[in-house]
Order: C-alpha cells, then sequence, then structure tokens
C-alpha cells in the first residue's frame, strides 16, 4: 500500500491556486463590465421648443447646472410639446428629457415615458384687437387668427377649446404662427386675435398686456373647462399686476392653464433623473404670480405616472450618496453598493466560519496522517516478519517525509510535533518486534479517537 509523495500535493496545489487566481480575475472583470454599464450618460438630449422660446431658455439654465457636475446637456429645438413627445418616444433619436405641456400625451399613447413632476403653469392667453362677440362660439369668425404652430401644445389645445365653444375654424383666416411672432403680428396690426400659452414673466406677454390697443380676454366659463379636461387648471389674475401704474389688467382675469412636466424616458438613468430634479428645484422653486415658493416641481402625475426616482426624491430629497459625493463619484459608487452589499451578506456568515472550517481542514490533514498511521500500528500488532519490516519501516519513512513537508500554522504546531513524536513511537516499536520485544502500546488510539 503506497502513500503518495509530498510532491504529488503540490501540482493540486497549485491548479486550485490557479483557479481561484481565475475566479478572482473573472469576477473582477465581470464587475467592471456590470459598472461601466452602470454608469450614467456623460451627454444628455433635452428637447426644448423653438429658439429663444420660454423651454429654450429654461434648458439653457439647466445646462449651466449639469456642466457644474461634469455632464453636457443638449438642447434640441423643436416646434413645442407635441414634436417633443415624438422625439422621446423615438428609442433611436437620443431624446431622453423634454418639456411637455399637460394633455398632450397619456400612458396608454407613450408607456414608455414618466414624469418628474410638474414644474410651472401655461395659461392660455387670449388677445384681441376687437371686443368680445356676445356669441362665445362667434369669437374669431372671419378675423384673422392664429393659434400656436403644427407641433406644439398651443396648436393642439386651441383647436380643443375652439371646438369645445362651438367655433368654426374653417370660418377663420387662421394663420399658423409661434407665440412671438403672433404677439408681434396683433401689435402690427396684422391678425386680429390670437391665443397664445406662455408663462406670464414671458417678454411678449408683458408687452401685449401694455398695449392698450390690445384687450385680453378672460375665460367666462373656466370651472367648466377645467372639469372636462382635468389636465386644466383654473387661475386668476390678480387686476394691476402686469403693469400697475397703467392698472393693466383692467381687472381680474379668470384663465384657464395647463402645468408643463419634465417627461423622460423611463429607461433614463437613475442619476440623471436625480439631477434633472435638482436643477428643477433650483429653477423652478421660486414664487410667482400664480404658485408659491417651493410649490414647484411638484409631485403631480397630470398625464403619465411618476418615475420611482421621482417618487423616491419628492419623499427624502437626494439620495445619502449624491447629497455627499461629487456627481460622478456617487455614480460609480451606487451601483458598487448594490453589487457589494448582497455580496457581503452572503459572505459574512462564511467569514465568521471560516476560521472553523480553517481549523478543520488544518486538523484533517493531520488525522490522515494519523489514519495511516494507525493502520501501520495495526499490521504491528498482527506480527511481522522480516520481509515486512523493510517495507514497514519505507512507509514510516513516507509518512513521516508527509508530516515533513506538511504546512501547518504556528497555532496548530503543537499537532503537528505530537504526530512525529507518535511516528518515531512506532519507528521504535517496528525495531522491537524486530529485535523481538513486544511493548503493547497503541500510541496513535487516543488520538485517533479524540
Amino acid at each position: 500500500m503506497k502513500d503518495p509523495s509530498p510532491s504529488s500535493s503540490q501540482p493540486n496545489r497549485s491548479r486550485w491556486q490557479t483557479i481561484v487566481v481565475g475566479a478572482g480575475l473573472v469576477l473582477v472583470l465581470a464587475l467592471a463590465v456590470l459598472l461601466s454599464r452602470s454608469l450614467p450618460p456623460s451627454t444628455v438630449v433635452i428637447a426644448t421648443d423653438l429658439e429663444g422660446g420660454i423651454y429654450n431658455q429654461i434648458a439653457q439654465r439647466y445646462q449651466r447646472i449639469f456642466a457644474r457636475h461634469g455632464v453636457r446637456l443638449e438642447l434640441l429645438a423643436t416646434n413645442g410639446s407635441v414634436e417633443n413627445v415624438k422625439h422621446l418616444r423615438d428609442p433611436r433619436g437620443g431624446v431622453s428629457v423634454a418639456f411637455v405641456q399637460g394633455g398632450v400625451t397619456s400612458t396608454a399613447e407613450a408607456p414608455e415615458l414618466v414624469s418628474l413632476g410638474t414644474l410651472f403653469y401655461e395659461p392660455f392667453w387670449l388677445f384681441s384687437r376687437i371686443p368680445r362677440p356676445d356669441q362665445p362660439r362667434r369669437f374669431g369668425e372671419g378675423q384673422r387668427m392664429s393659434l400656436g404652430i403644427p407641433g406644439s401644445g398651443t396648436y393642439k389645445h386651441g383647436r380643443e377649446l375652439a371646438a369645445a365653444v362651438g367655433m368654426d375654424l374653417s370660418r377663420a383666416q387662421v394663420r399658423n404662427l409661434d407665440a412671438v411672432q403672433a404677439g408681434e403680428a396683433l401689435m402690427r396690426g396684422d391678425v386680429e386675435v390670437i391665443g397664445i400659452m406662455l408663462p406670464l414673466e414671458a417678454p411678449i406677454v408683458h408687452q401685449l398686456f401694455v398695449d392698450e390697443s390690445i384687450q385680453a380676454f378672460d375665460w367666462l366659463r373656466a370651472d367648466a373647462h377645467v372639469a372636462l379636461r382635468p389636465y386644466l387648471s383654473k387661475l386668476v389674475l390678480p387686476r394691476g399686476v402686469a403693469d400697475l401704474p397703467r392698472d393693466r389688467p383692467a381687472k381680474d382675469l379668470t384663465l384657464v392653464a395647463t402645468k408643463t412636466s419634465l417627461v423622460v424616458r423611463r429607461d433614463l438613468h437613475p442619476a440623471i433623473q436625480y439631477l434633472l430634479l435638482e436643477a428643477a428645484s433650483e429653477v423652478h422653486g421660486a414664487p410667482g404670480v400664480f404658485n408659491k415658493a417651493g410649490q414647484f416641481p411638484a409631485a403631480e402625475p397630470i398625464d403619465l405616472p411618476l418615475s420611482t426616482f421621482a417618487h423616491e426624491y419628492y419623499r427624502s430629497g437626494q439620495p445619502f450618496l449624491q447629497r455627499h459625493l461629487p456627481f460622478w463619484l456617487a455614480a460609480f459608487t451606487s451601483p458598487l453598493l448594490m453589487v457589494l452589499i448582497p455580496v457581503v451578506g452572503l459572505l459574512y456568515p462564511l467569514l465568521r466560519l471560516a476560521p472553523a472550517l480553517y481549523s478543520w481542514i488544518v486538523h484533517r490533514g493531520i488525522f490522515r496522517l494519523y489514519s495511516k498511521l494507525k493502520f501501520l500500528e495495526a499490521e504491528l500488532e498482527v506480527g511481522v516478519s522480516d520481509t515486512t519490516v523493510g517495507a514497514l519501516s519505507e512507509r514510516l519513512d513516507r509518512l513521516e517525509e508527509r508530516a515533513d513537508h506538511l504546512r501547518v500554522p504556528i497555532a496548530h504546531m503543537h499537532m503537528l510535533y505530537t504526530l512525529k513524536h507518535h511516528i518515531s513511537l512506532v519507528r521504535q516499536r517496528l525495531r522491537d518486534k524486530e529485535l523481538g520485544h513486544d511493548p503493547r502500546s497503541a500510541v496513535t488510539h487516543k488520538w485517533i479517537t479524540q
């Protein structure tokens, strides 16, 4: 019965070391790939409106905030909300963010989009150079008018509201002008009636209010419009707020308005969503004529559901890491922690068992040699002859050589020395047997049975 030589364990040990190193390299590589895919994009595209439009101006403020965090925000000029939704829905279009008026889309139409909340009111302003007719459905009849450009929310809402009051636009001379063009055309007298959707702070709105040849109409049945179209809101513009010295407007105006939302693709990176929400809070958090300080951005799912990350933001603010670390460091650390936390949770109980497991492995190596020593001693009990003494002596030599090459930590070294001592005792018994002595002692019995 041959014992394997000490050197035979070296290839096994080397093979296991290679396996462990290879597995570690694969794990590190997989982790690197995972983290690289988890990092946010360095460039984000936002759809606005026409160059110089209100969305475009707001996006430029977002752009400066993004630049502080090392992210490039590209602005895509469009005709407005309707066109913005089309860009967002195109997965190959590259647009991830857009400003969208309420009432332009829905979850059924755009399931791939979510909202980060509402940002500000956009009243539907009706300005005219002619008196309001007695019957609303005759408003603009036979007149030159403008209700926005195709692709804009004004164009869509203007036609819906006109139809709601029974207006027949086919009997009007409708021109497709953007808000600034329409306002300038009205002040020149090129059109008689315009409908535009802009915040009160837009310069063209102020210019129209101070022009005494132009009057702003209120919405007489605003409550009915809001009841029929829940995405609309009823607002009251106080008398004189546009120009107090000139008392413009000359009375309180009842308005209908939409709320503009910040809409993103559902798969937009969470870190970018949080950065957009921080920018929105910085840009839109101030008080205005129609809103109090801190009212916007608001967790209001007008047409689309709120993003999961928007829910978290409105409930508890920015994540801990983004509050205390630079943007890119937080973006790198977050997915790393998501990977490491479950791994550590899995490894922790194993690490607690590691000392006991290691001790068992060390003991097992020593006990295996004790087992072989026990077999040798059992053969001595049976008896030896001249032919078997040499074989037993050779097996004892190999066993002692294996013990000499056994790697044992300092804490367990006493067991190794005890083994070597017992090997010496068995060797002495073999010599005594050879000389005719018979000391009956089972030197290893108590160690193996312990």
